[in-house]
């Protein structure tokens, strides 16, 4: 994997910052593995290999569209001669991106799999909505000007 310094970059920029910041933070560790799948129309799951961390040494965090997975092992003082370690017990940081209106459903850890499953939740105002013909009460039912078009189709009405 290669690393790049944009530090001389930044003596001659003047308001790139927030663009540096983000090449910086696309370089991703390799460690720890995961998947991203995707189980449905509006369903996904990260499942992140974390063998030898417990549930109370890893934390999420969801900030906005941001997903944190943080996990700090507990130092164990070395009560026996190691010959080979192969299984890694440093911490990580691990940083997702999530699309809008993608929220955490649920977070399980078994077998050293890490599960977090995503739901994407449309806000109904946002969700495309079929518009009957011939009924302007009926196309607008739920929105804030119902009551206003109620009122002049009965002021139509009374003029008719």
């Amino acid at each position: 994997m290669r690393t790049y310094d944009f530090a001389p970059l930044f003596r001659s920029t003047v308001g790139f910052d927030r663009l540096f910041d983000m090449i910086d933070s696309s370089v991703r560790p390799d460690w720890p593995p995961y998947n991203i799948e995707k189980n449905g129309e509006n369903q996904y799951r990260i499942t992140m290999a974390i063998a030898g961390f417990g549930p109370n040494e890893i934390e999420l965090v969801q900030q906005g569209n941001t997903l944190h997975i943080t996990g700090q092992k507990k130092t164990e003082p070395e009560q026996q001669e190691m010959l080979h370690r192969g299984l890694a017990s440093r911490s990580f940081k691990q940083t997702f991106n999530l699309a809008d209106h993608v929220k955490v459903a649920s977070a399980d850890l078994e077998n050293g799999l890490l599960l977090v499953d995503l739901v994407r939740e449309i806000p109904e105002q946002l969700k495309p909505r079929r518009i009957e013909l011939g009924s302007r009460a009926a196309t607008l039912t739920g929105q804030d000007n119902q009551q206003k078009l109620v009122q002049e189709n009965a002021a139509e009405r009374q003029a008719a």
